[in-house]
């Protein structure tokens, strides 16, 4: 098993970029998402329901979107790190990906998770990271937007 590399609050800086953390929703996906959350909620995978609601076709869970953010930030920061704060809108819908067999989604779009730090500071004695956080679909729109806050381990 290779171990992730630690973030320390020295390596950071502010307006550094948060590794990017890429994502494919396909129809598979929500249906275990929906076993796993217990939403089971026909617009995240009746097309008719879907069509009836407003949204045109089965939409990716808003949880789910969240639950990919709080991976981008917990990836970024390492085992060590501590999301001390986090919260995040959902501002647009995403649509997942058909699939072409059992295992494979259909090619389509890919989602990125992003960030950008916007502070640094000491608090206490813990050494703190300010993020403003967001999803991209693959026309760059940004459908969820967040901020996160982070503990990070210090060299000094």
């Amino acid at each position: 098993m290779k171990m992730k590399k630690q973030l320390f609050w020295e390596d950071v800086e502010e307006r550094s970029e948060v590794t990017p953390l890429p994502k494919v929703a396909s129809r598979q996906m929500l249906v275990k998402w929906a076993g796993a959350s217990g939403d089971f909620n026909p617009l995240h995978y009746e097309d008719a329901f879907a069509d009836s609601q407003g949204v045109g076709k089965p939409i990716v869970h808003g949880q789910l979107k969240r639950a990919w953010l709080v991976q981008l930030m917990s990836d970024w920061i390492g085992e060590q790190g501590n999301l001390k704060k986090f919260s995040c809108q959902f501002r647009a819908m995403d649509y997942p990906r058909l699939m072409k067999d059992m295992f494979e989604p259909q090619e389509g779009e890919t989602w990125w998770c992003k960030g950008k730090v916007t502070k640094k500071y000491v608090e206490g004695d813990e050494h703190c990271v300010d993020c403003d956080i967001w999803i991209e679909n693959g026309k760059s729109e940004v459908t969820t937007r967040g901020n996160a806050t982070v503990a990070l381990l210090s060299r000094g």
